[in-house]
């Protein structure tokens, strides 16, 4: 993923400031694709300079503050982005190399970093699960809150799948460790 896009679809979804994107993007997008505020800055310059975005002063703004908005060459740059077909990313996780490292080693104390994760997915699952009971409880939605939504559902599934992962792998290695050893 590219975040030049990332940026492109928030600003589209609302122009704002640099301040503001960060703020929403944390909020939003932030929980697939992560960006520093000092990246955001960044490449926000490179969008104006490649005229895909533009910037004007906010009224009433402070300082520097500027309101961002993405120009037709931006919206036909998401578009162009939009429609390529990419491959699945691999998965590329140390977890499953420590797992094999633990099938090589024996007892190694992976199980710490497994419980480690399990509440990390536990507590974004919940965030999850509130923001699809804040903003997503509505009989009728839109077309862009349906594809929201979906998006959600995704992160939902994506949490669920690596709780019931990491409560399998803890019940299999305390299962291993409980076992008399082979020879």
């Amino acid at each position: 993923m590219s975040l030049p896009h990332a940026l492109l679809t928030s600003l589209l979804e609302r122009p704002c400031s640099g301040l503001d994107l960060a703020s929403r993007f944390e909020r939003s997008i932030g929980h697939f694709w992560q960006a520093s505020h000092q990246q955001i800055y960044k490449e926000l310059g490179r969008l104006e300079a490649a005229g895909w975005v533009s910037s004007a002063p906010a009224e009433g703004g402070r300082g520097r503050k500027r309101l961002y908005q993405v120009l037709p060459a931006g919206r036909r740059e998401l578009e162009r982005w939009v429609q390529d077909v990419q491959d699945a990313n691999p998965l590329r996780d140390e977890l499953m190399v420590r797992l094999r490292a633990e099938a090589a080693l024996g007892p190694t104390g992976v199980s710490n970093d497994l419980r480690h994760r399990l509440d990390q997915h536990r507590s974004k699952l919940a965030l999850y699960r509130e923001i699809e009971a804040r903003d997503f409880s509505a009989a009728e939605l839109s077309r862009e809150r349906r594809l929201q939504y979906l998006v959600l559902q995704a992160g939902i599934m994506h949490e669920t799948h690596w709780m019931t992962f990491c409560e399998q792998a803890l019940s299999l290695l305390a299962e291993l460790h409980a076992a008399p050893a082979e020879d």
